[in-house]
């Protein structure tokens, strides 16, 4: 008799079944998919999401500063954004879709002045 392929118990029924039960099958392909790799895409996906939640946690005021170690620590990465905005003092702000970042250094502290994006900046 042949064994299921997640479980490991008897099958019943077709020949050609490789499952006992439907919660097996879903199982077994849900852990199949699970261990891909993950790709390029789905990796800077990920990391775009996170940082505009951040980005969003941090700046409930719609604009504050906060320092660059916290932020780091919860999981942001500066090396993902999705576009930019240089306003008229050549300040480059980076954006994770509407929330944008600044680098900026005050005291020797290394420092992110967070943002939304504002209507003025499409222009």
């Amino acid at each position: 008799m042949k064994k299921c392929l997640y479980c490991n118990d008897e099958i019943n029924g077709r020949i050609d079944k490789l499952f006992c039960v439907p919660s097996c099958k879903s199982a077994y392909h849900y852990n199949k998919h699970k261990e891909k790799t993950q790709t390029r895409f789905v990796v800077i996906d990920k990391q775009l999401k996170l940082n505009r939640r951040l980005l969003q946690h941090f700046n409930q005021a719609g604009k504050s500063t906060i320092r660059k170690e916290k932020l780091l620590q919860a999981g942001f990465d500066p090396k993902y954004f999705t576009h930019y905005w240089k306003n008229r003092a050549g300040d480059v702000y980076l954006f994770c879709y509407e929330y944008g970042y600044l680098r900026k250094i005050e005291h020797g502290i290394k420092k992110y002045v967070l943002v939304t994006w504002q209507d003025y900046m499409g222009k």
